[in-house]
């Protein structure tokens, strides 16, 4: 949220978000009902070995998401790389399967750790093994006296591609010169965790046979495929609008971010031609956000530090794909202004197959779409602005499998809904978003069903007052709900629920030292299920941790 704000802060060199490249937490970061209009919150008393305003140094970035369990077995640890990044040239190096541990793993765990001081941007940033995206991630914004922070991953679902030599590819595009100087200091590992002793193998329901990625736009998979998953790590990027798609505005409406049918964005995936899959994109915040980084100095947005893959079930295709030849797959953002770009969408391709079968046969029986809903309407005011946005689409498909187990039916259905206000004053200094996103998918295969609901809120709002004091208020939400359920049994739920509110001020156009900066910040991050529970709390003010609370 920059456009005129940024515009004097880039004057007062602030370091804001200009995300670069193609892109997880500072301990890791993976829907139902909108906040309500975001207020003022009242001032509260702080602790007394909490900062009045920031200073030149605050608590390294964390986050409240789940650590990744990590088994008691015989472990090996992988360097993929450990290297500085300055400009936009992509690391490269290679990658050598571990010896000990043998070849299928309980748990493959991928950690980065990073390092950064002075100024900087955030920046975005990938790491590929042999050509498939493991890791999509932004950076922290740095203090003065520097920052360290990590991101773990539980990568096992990759593990095909890990039991090979392959070559490691990693970029997060920087600039460092007399005004930004940060250098991006990184070092990515794997660890391996041996299977347990006598243990299944582990190519079960959760780990692919094969982990695929595309030739020029083109798949093709074993000809005994009988589940084929697509992953894509779509951001948007770039440092332009696209970065901020959720406030875009059709052509005529006064304001510096424009898409032609406005806000509404639905990442599409297709194959030969035809449309394979729905899903909406989360709405990512950087760290540089919102025209204000002390928002996210400590603890970032949701998913900002581990960005994830939007996933499409395309099992109803699998008797097509299974022909042996190979077949275009297109990824597309809906809603993107005719030749701007803006959004990067690798694919990987993740496949399971029938063991008893070298070829399996099958047919799509079924495709229906609803008619695309995407209205704006645009509401003037003495020097104030308003936006409405309403979009939605589903789309349903089927399609059967003929496998060694018996012939296996697959319908997927996916019901995508979006409901934004824009609010802005003239000038676009005072500038406000309320928006729900909601994406639901059920995959009915054989005599199971699997249902996802997901939810994500934005709530937030920047003004500039008389005295150049810039404030920016926001709530964010990442909801799910999860459940599997098989033949006439009941439904067993997983809950996600991960909240982040902030407040955070400062007298934009001045020098760092002159800005009296303050923010307070805070993340909850619940999950429940048959597995048990997980809550975790973390609050902040003026960089210094507050709180850190866990409940179960």
């Amino acid at each position: 949220m920059r456009r005129r704000v940024m515009s004097m802060l880039a004057a007062a060199t602030l370091a804001a978000t200009a995300l670069v490249g193609q892109a997880a937490t500072a301990s890791a970061a993976p829907q139902q009902t909108a906040p309500q209009q975001s207020t003022p919150r009242p001032a509260t008393s702080q602790p007394a070995d909490v900062p009045a305003e920031f200073g030149t140094d605050w608590h390294d970035p964390i986050t409240a998401t789940p650590p990744v369990t990590k088994p008691s077995t015989k472990s090996c640890q992988v360097t993929l790389a450990e290297t500085e990044f300055r400009d936009f040239t992509p690391y490269k190096g290679s990658y050598t399967p571990p010896k000990g541990c043998g070849d299928r793993w309980s748990k493959v765990v991928l950690r980065l750790e990073g390092k950064v001081k002075g100024r900087q941007f955030d920046r975005l940033g990938y790491l590929h093994i042999g050509g498939v995206e493991v890791l999509r991630t932004s950076t922290p914004e740095p203090s003065p006296d520097g920052i360290a922070w990590n991101v773990e991953k539980d990568v096992t679902r990759y593990s095909d591609t890990l039991r090979a030599d392959q070559p490691v590819d990693m970029l997060i595009g920087n600039v460092v010169d007399s005004t930004y100087t940060g250098v991006i200091a990184v070092k990515a590992t794997l660890t391996f965790y041996a299977a347990e002793p006598h243990a299944k193998r582990q190519q079960s329901a959760g780990i692919p046979d094969r982990v695929l990625t595309l030739d020029d736009g083109k798949l093709t998979t074993p000809r005994n495929s009988e589940r084929v998953v697509a992953e894509v790590y779509a951001t948007g990027s770039g440092g332009g609008c696209e970065e901020f798609w959720y406030l875009a505005v059709p052509d005529g409406v006064p304001y510096s971010c424009k898409g032609d049918g406005g806000p509404y964005r639905e990442v599409q995936i297709s194959v030969d031609g035809k449309l394979a899959g729905i899903a909406s994109p989360f709405p990512n915040v950087w760290t540089g956000g919102w025209s204000n980084p002390f928002l996210w100095y400590v603890i970032p947005a949701p998913g900002a530090f581990d960005v994830r893959p939007l996933q499409y079930d395309l099992t109803p295709f699998a008797g097509l794909l299974d022909d042996g030849r190979p077949h275009q797959i297109d990824v597309s953002v809906v809603g993107v202004p005719k030749g701007q770009s803006g959004w990067s969408v690798p694919v990987n391709v993740l496949v399971w197959q029938d063991g008893g079968s070298s070829h399996v046969t099958g047919a799509l029986t079924g495709h229906h779409e609803s008619e695309p809903a995407n209205s704006t309407t645009y509401t003037p005011g003495t020097n104030q602005y308003r936006l409405d946005a309403e979009g939605g689409h589903k789309l349903t498909v089927s399609g059967y499998v003929n496998t060694s187990h018996g012939r296996v039916a697959t319908t997927v259905t996916r019901d995508l809904a979006a409901s934004t206000t824009h609010r802005w004053a003239e000038g676009e200094n005072d500038d406000a978003l309320k928006g729900t996103w909601t994406d639901r998918q059920t995959v009915v295969s054989g005599h199971h069903t699997t249902r996802t609901n997901r939810t994500y809120t934005m709530d937030g709002a920047t003004t500039l007052d008389a005295a150049n004091r810039l404030r920016t208020v926001i709530d964010l939400g990442d909801r799910a709900e999860t459940g599997r359920s098989t033949g006439a049994g009941g439904t067993a739920w997983t809950v996600l629920d991960d909240t982040y509110t902030g407040d955070a001020s400062y007298t934009a156009g001045v020098p760092r030292d002159q800005r009296h900066a303050t923010g307070t910040s805070r993340e909850r991050y619940r999950l429940s299920g048959p597995d048990g529970c997980y809550d975790h709390e973390l609050a902040t003010a003026q960089g210094a941790l507050t709180v850190d609370r866990t409940r179960c």
